[in-house]
Order: C-alpha cells, then structure tokens, then sequence
C-alpha cells in the first residue's frame, strides 16, 4: 500500500500506509505541513526558549519552564518509555522523523516575521510539547490563591470562591445510549473548553492503516489521536476530571560551601541539586535563572534568599548566605516522579475495536487526569476517569504544604473509579463527578444540569439533534443577580426601567440579545464594586510569585467567576451586597451599553504573533452556558477561551460523525483552509466525517 496524503472539501487531512511506523511518519509530516508555526512555537515552549524570538511577553513562560525542568522531564520519560514500550517509543521516532523530513522546507510567513529558522525535533519533543500544553491544566497555582484566601479571609473562602476560574480547562461532554437514540446505537457528542488558539489546539485527522482507522483530533506535535477518537467500532472522548494531582511544597533551602541543601522533613539538610541557565531575549540582554531541585521537586519560585530570588544576573552573581526563609516553592507532579507521561496508553487506543480495549489503554493513562466516556457498535459503554493520582494528605490538595514537616509524603496511587449512566445517559460538564474524591475545584452544575435537562426533552435522539445542544446559551447562574435585583426599591426611572426589563429576560446569552448586554453590563459592575470593596483589599497585591502564576491569584477574576456564590452568601466579610448592585444598577441605568452582547463578547484567539487591529466575530455564550465562551465579567467582554471543537461520534455509521474547529484545518495564513470553519463554529453547524478514501482527493506520497 502506497503511503498517501488525501484532503475533504475541508482541507482535513487522510492519511493512509502500509504500516504503523510508516502511518505516524506521514502524520508528523502533514503536521508539519499544516502546522509548521505552531510546531515551532510549541517545541520552543517545551524547551524554554521561546523569548529568543518572541521576545520579552514570552521571557516569564520560559523561566517556568527551565525552573520546573519541562525539557528534562520529557528526556527521561523518553529514556523510561525506550526502556519500558519499544515499539511506543519507535512510533513517537516516526512521527519525529516525518516532522524533521517536511519542517525545513516550510513556507509559513511567520518564520520570516520573526527571523527563526525551522529546527529539530528530538524524539522527546512531542513528550515535551504533551507536558508543556498540561503542565499548568490541573492548576496547582490555585493552591497559592487558596493559601492568600486563606490568610487573609478564613478557611471558608475556599468553599465561597471555589469554582471552575479563568486559569482552569473545562469541557462538555455526554454520552447517550442506545436505548435513547434513534438508531439503536450510542451517540458520544461534546466540546472541549480551551484557549482558543489561531492555529487551532487540536488538529482534526484520519489515520488509516492495516492495523487500524481511526478519526479523531490530535494534538499537533503529538502522534495519535489521544482525546477524541473514534475507530468505527468503538469511540471516547474526554474532559477535564478538574482533579488535584500536582503539589506545592514551602522549602528552606541554604546554601554552602559544596552548594545547595534543602531541609527534608525528619529535620536534617539533603543536597539539592542546582546549577544555571540562560534564558536569550529577543531584542533584550540574556537572563540567566538558577535551576533547583529538591527531594520534591524542582523549585518553581524562590530561593534560599525568598521569593524574589531564582532570577539572577548576567554575571551568576548572588548573595551568598544561610537562610531559612521558607519562601522557595517546589512542584511535584506525577511525571516527574514516575518519568511516565502515559504515552504508552496512544498506540492501545488506536488498536481498540472494543470499550474494553480502551479501558485497558487507560489504565496506562497518565497527564492529565480526564473523565473519559466511551462507547462500540456492540452496546458497550464506558465512563470512567483515567489518570494519575497520587495519595497523600488533604492538606497537600489545599494549598503549599512545609516540605520540612513530616506527613505530606506521597503513598501510592489512588485507583480510579468507573461510573454508570442515568436513564441511559452521561454527562460530565467538569461538576461534581466520579472525579470528586480527587479535586477541590469544580465546575458549578449548571452546564452539566443544562445538558441532562436538555436530553430529557425528547426520548430518542439522532446526531444531527446534538449541534442543538452544543450551542445552548441559557445562563443559571445569572439568578443571584437578579434576585438581588428583584428585592431593589427606591430607584430611578431609569434604574427601574432596567431593572424590570432585566427581569422579564429570558436569561439566554444570545449574541444578538440587548437583554444579554445589558445584564453582563450589569454583572461587570457589580464585581468591580466588589473587588474594590476593602474587605478584599489585603488580596488585590499577590506576593512575588513569577508572573506567569499570576492569573490565579488576580482578585477581579476570582469575584467574577464566584459571583453567583458571593452573592448568595449568608454574610460576606460585612460587604454590603445589596449596595453594590443597588450602586451597579444605577451606574449602567445611566449609561447603558448601545448595542448586544455580541457587540462586545468578541472572539479573540490567542496568537503567538499578535495581531492588535484583529477583532473577532461576534459570540453568542458566557462562562456557564453549555455553549461556554468565556470572558472576564469586570475586566473586558472579549472571549479568549471556548469550544476549542466540537464532535459528534455517532456508533451506527461512523460516516454519520460529525466535527468542526473554531478555525481550519491549515495553520498557514492565506490558505483556502485556514479559517473556512468558522462560520459553520458561530452557528453551530458541524462538518461530516468523511472516512471513504475514494471520496477524497491525494495531494501526494510520502
């Protein structure tokens, strides 16, 4: 068999060979092809290197990445997964090669934008890229935001601004049995909630070889089809378990004659290993940071002399001193520990024709931890959650714990649970879930409690019937609001005009609502009230953590996305709650927004070379709509995170599956396919799932 690359109308590509080896070779070099930019940026990322032609906004991701040793880590679950699963690691060879065969030739104008060269990718760069796009995905910096809380507010802040926030991954998900569909076979239909990135984070592809024929969403820089499959027999999808799998360790640290020693639990110093790298900048002098590793991990921030150190000059200077500040942080995490990134659960998946077979591959599941739902031709159905985590005390899930002290060791791996259906239906929305045990954070139920409404409006249900529900715009958590506004007297004309018409709403957030604009205007200056409130005053400045952590300990977006709970709150830190909204209400009454929601609720992609004039279309959605396109209510109303694509497996006839990206499958600006999807992803319409090489064009050997 000829090894081929083939296109749809969409420019998707189809790959097919002779063999395993030569099928991930053709896969790395359409990537390559398709996505050359985005390889790049990404194997920079991996590498902490990305300043050195993105220049400073780039700087703080990489000091992370050197001080957290990404690029060390992915060389030794490469060197284990050799070791361990020869024919995974020949697999993850032959993807590499066929990224090193088509990159150098690579046209995309922003290699010349910037002046960087296409380089090479080593065999542990997509185990670099997979650790880099997870790394920050189960957020361990909310424990640094839990820790300030905490601090400063009492223990019950953590329950009153727990909720799925702005630095966290979500996804929809559900899976409808047979015995609900109008074919007689199950229906698994979804969207994952990410940055919306231009190009675009997943990668829709067809792999076919003797072995196996699978459709699905890579992750560019990724052999496989590791989150979204389907094979004709079988079909998974995943979302995110929002479980707590990374620890955050205080550590005293000092310095001496031989180097570094770090103070371990049964009160005596160990060495810690340390040495220097430089970071280069573009357009800016090299930084140079030092790198430090404990018995429990590299050290993230902070250094013998507190938080502001790690970052030291050109010169390797600084202060040479015993001290026991505890103010250095080390992260542990399971990859680090195990050297395993679950790469050997990708080829399993591929070769399933069963739920069987992919609940064995997930067992070899590592990063991240998902809640994954599965289903065959032969009625099997799957919901389960897959991952790593480790077993330790509660108090390493809530915030940094003192590496000095006994009692926050690591003992083992938790067993992870399998869930059943409900009236023949699963649906995970990242709430409460079989994941529970594992997590602190969740999502608020409002999304998952909108699908499962949703599917029990009709008895038998049909792919096409699912786009429906992906584009659902109704808004629960919009009632404390408008309940605390229900209760308002004494306003003006203007503010009881608003008032009463923001209560005849019908709650939907709907691009083209006035209605939708005027109560996100509202909602917008309530959290400003609130977040300027002085109650909250001691958590506006965050302590000197690398900036990169930041997000999660911004006070605006923690009040944003709690809102719902601060303001159903028996008391709130002696905030006056009905104030604030009698004071909101009365400020957008006399300046109110001109035009809709989707005047303003604007999609705006990620770009690793921005582009400042864009503005994006128009959105319909809100953070806790099933349709989840979500802003930063008080900050701005531009969407930088939502469906990052949407599917529809369908178990009857694979042909029947239907998908679509935000954007196109091509990465390179001014191609045909570059943004042909977004259209059909503004109006929730979906592409067909071509599978029959004879209904595709060949665009060339490989």
């Amino acid at each position: 068999m000829t090894t081929g690359i083939y296109r749809d109308a969409w420019g998707i590509p189809h790959l097919r060979a002779g063999g395993v080896r030569e099928l991930a070779r053709a896969q790395g070099v359409v990537t390559a092809r398709d996505r050359a930019w985005q390889l790049e940026v990404e194997r920079h990322r991996a590498q902490g290197t990305s300043a050195a032609f993105l220049g400073t906004e780039a700087l703080h991701w990489d000091l992370l990445a050197r001080r957290a040793r990404l690029d060390d880590t992915a060389r030794r679950c490469w060197a284990a997964l050799e070791e361990r699963d020869p024919e995974t690691a020949d697999w993850v060879r032959a993807y590499v090669d066929g990224i090193n065969a088509e990159l150098p030739g690579s046209t995309a104008p922003e290699f010349e934008r910037t002046g960087l060269s296409p380089g090479r990718w080593e065999p542990w760069t997509p185990l670099g890229v997979w650790l880099a796009t997870h790394i920050l995905f189960a957020g361990f910096p909310a424990k640094l935001w839990r820790e300030q809380a905490i601090r400063h507010l009492g223990e019950e802040a953590v329950g009153l601004f727990a909720t799925d926030g702005s630095g966290t991954s979500g996804s929809n998900g559900w899976l409808v049995s047979g015995e609900r569909t109008t074919t007689g076979h199950a229906l698994i239909a979804g969207d994952p909630h990410r940055f919306v990135e231009d190009p675009g984070v997943y990668q829709q592809i067809h792999l076919s070889c003797p072995e196996f024929d699978v459709v699905g969403l890579a992750v560019p820089g990724v052999p496989g089809i590791a989150h979204f499959g389907h094979t004709g027999t079988v079909a998974w999808a995943i979302t995110n378990a929002m479980a707590d799998y990374q620890d955050l360790y205080r550590e005293r640290l000092r310095r001496t004659g031989a180097g570094m020693e770090a103070l371990g639990p049964d009160g005596n110093w160990y060495r810690a290993s340390r040495h220097t790298e430089t970071v280069e900048v573009a357009g800016e002098a090299p930084v140079e940071v030092e790198v430090i590793e404990t018995e429990r991990g590299p050290v993230i921030a902070g250094g013998p002399e507190g938080l502001e150190s790690g970052v030291v000059g050109a010169d390797g200077s600084m202060p040479v001193e015993e001290s026991l500040a505890p103010l250095a942080l080390s992260l542990r995490h399971p990859p680090r520990v195990t050297s395993d990134l679950g790469f050997g659960a990708l080829l399993p998946l591929l070769r399933a024709r069963r739920v069987a077979d992919v609940d064995r591959a997930l067992d070899l599941w590592a990063e991240p931890v998902n809640v994954v739902q599965a289903a065959d031709t032969e009625g099997g159905l799957l919901h389960r959650v897959a991952g790593r985590v480790p077993v330790r005390a509660e108090a390493n899930r809530m915030r940094p714990v003192p590496a000095w002290e006994p009692g926050h060791e690591w003992r083992g791996w938790a067993e992870m649970p399998h869930a059943g259906l409900t009236g023949g239906v699963a649906v995970m929305a990242n709430q409460r879930s079989p994941a529970t045990p594992f997590g602190v954070e969740f999502a608020p139920p409002h999304r998952a409690d909108r699908i499962a409404a949703r599917l029990a409006e009709q008895d038998l249900w049909s792919a096409g019937d699912m786009p429906a529900i992906h584009m659902d715009t109704h808004l629960a958590s919009a009632a404390p609001l408008l309940d605390h506004l229900a209760a308002l007297t004494e306003l003006s004309p203007e503010a009881t005009a608003l008032r009463d018409r923001l209560l005849r709403w019908d709650r939907r957030m709907d691009a083209a609502a006035t209605d939708a604009a005027a109560y996100a205007a509202v909602r917008g200056a309530v959290v400003r009230r609130l977040a300027a409130h002085p109650a909250f005053a001691a958590l506006t400045t965050p302590p000197a953590y690398p900036e990169v952590l930041l997000p999660w300990l911004a006070l605006l977006p923690r009040i944003a996305f709690a809102l719902e709970h601060l303001l159903r709150a028996e008391e709130l830190y002696g905030v006056d709650r009905a104030e604030a909204v009698r004071a909101a209400l009365e400020e957008v009454a006399a300046a109110p927004p001109a035009g809709t929601w989707g005047d303003t609720h604007r999609l705006a992609p990620w770009r690793a070379l921005p582009q400042p004039s864009y503005a994006g279309p128009g959105l319909s959605g809100d953070h806790d709509c099933v349709l989840c396109t979500s802003a930063v209510p008080g900050l701005t109303d531009l969407s930088a995170r939502g469906p990052a694509a949407r599917y529809v497996w369908d178990l009857a006839r694979r042909e029947d599956s239907l998908w679509v990206v935000p954007l196109g499958a091509s990465g390179l600006p001014g191609s045909p396919h570059h943004t042909d999807q977004l259209p059909l992803w503004l109006k929730g319409d979906l592409v067909p799932v071509v599978t029959d090489f004879d209904r595709l064009g060949k665009e060339s050997d490989v």
